[in-house]
């Protein structure tokens, strides 16, 4: 079934302003000041070499996982190679914007610095260079840090394919789609035909579908240019609890407003059961409500996340092994680079299939707060 001339851009409009909410919110929270996977730019190579000089891979992999206030591309020491990213602070002193490079040498007045407990946290430095403590907690970090630089490059490339699918249409309506056209099509049908009216029905399911689509098609991008070795290339944007926090979020909140009287009944006192049970039941299913959000963003987070932490460990097994003996690395290296490899094509697969999952689930959920019930009388 194609689709029709007319359905392409009126999808596109309530994807847009859909997309505009979306994204916003994911970036405030992948900039959180106080969140211990962000890295300065001077710690990459101490975290990298060890304080022996000897390499970490445990460092190494939670570099990559983690965000960043740079975007690191290749290099150790002072061979590194990096682009420092801008830093946005709001405090007591005003806004203050300047590149993360800056924060090396705190010449900016803040420092991005390691506390007792192996967290980092963004603090004020006095003109004496200690910590303002009055200033430091009232910093609201807003930096475009690696994770928000990749979502901003996700964000461009779903507004370029759609709107580019979108003017073909408009060019030859009624035609056959060809070219960026007959890609996206499919998968188009695909989440509205298998996701959102089989989960949703019928009737409903045209309420839904612009979120459906615009979740499916952000996290199946941004999936797969996580995988780009040198993308902000390389950013672990699913992987980051507080994106996939937000995304669960924003599902929970569509659920929640959309149940009708029906669903709510279910979920307080379903009808059927005798009151002892409900008392076991009920408290049983407002937990549900709240765990079903909390088990998507768990699923997404940590099958990214996992992903990129197998891949890295077969490839650190090269080095740990070549500090021991240099033949010994070479003769690892075919095995860890073969693991790679199939690590990498599997990813493809879970790039794919964690989109799918995540936008089926959410079906669900809306179909079932909206789902209409009879139930028959017992006399």
């Amino acid at each position: 079934m194609a689709i029709k001339p007319g359905y392409f851009p009126a999808f596109f409009r309530r994807f847009s302003l859909i997309l505009a909410f979306l994204l916003p919110a994911g970036l405030l929270c992948a900039a959180d000041p106080d969140n211990d996977t962000l890295r300065a730019s001077s710690s990459h190579v101490e975290k990298v070499a060890g304080k022996e000089g000897k390499f970490n891979a445990g460092e190494l992999i939670l570099d990559h996982i983690g965000d960043s206030h740079e975007w690191h591309i290749a290099g150790q020491g002072e061979h590194t190679v990096a682009i420092p990213l801008p830093v946005i602070l709001y405090s007591k002193r005003g806004l203050s914007i300047f590149l993360s490079s800056h924060l090396e040498d705190g010449s900016k007045g803040f420092k991005f610095e390691k506390k007792a407990d192996g967290t980092h946290k963004m603090i004020a430095l006095d003109a004496s260079g200690n910590e303002d403590e009055e200033v430091s907690a009232s910093i609201y970090d807003l930096s475009i840090t690696k994770n928000v630089l990749a979502i901003f490059v996700t964000m461009g490339l779903m507004l370029w394919v759609f709107l580019s699918a979108a003017n073909a249409y408009k060019r030859a309506p009624g035609k056959a789609p060809k070219g960026l056209q007959s890609f996206i099509e499919p998968l188009i049908i695909f989440v509205r035909d298998d996701i959102a009216k089989s989960a949703i029905g019928e009737k409903k399911y045209m309420r839904y579908l612009p979120f459906l689509l615009t979740v499916f098609f952000f996290i199946w991008f941004s999936n797969m240019l996580g995988l780009i070795p040198f993308f902000p290339f390389g950013a672990n944007v699913t992987g980051n609890i507080a994106v996939a926090l937000t995304l669960a979020v924003i599902v929970f909140v569509i659920t929640t407003l959309s149940g009708n009287a029906n669903y709510w009944k279910h979920i307080v006192a379903m009808p059927g059961v005798p009151v002892g049970v409900l008392v076991l039941l009920t408290p049983i299913e407002i937990i549900g409500i709240f765990l079903k959000p909390f088990v998507l963003m768990i699923r997404l987070f940590a099958n990214i996340l996992a992903g990129h932490i197998i891949a890295l460990s077969f490839f650190c097994l090269i080095f740990i092994f070549a500090e021991m003996n240099t033949g010994l690395g070479l003769g690892v290296s075919v095995l860890s680079i073969a693991f790679t490899v199939f690590m990498g094509m599997l990813e493809l697969l879970v790039a794919f299939l964690q989109a799918y999952v995540f936008t089926l689930l959410a079906a669900m959920y809306f179909g079932s707060a909206t789902e209409e019930h009879a139930h028959a009388e017992h006399h």
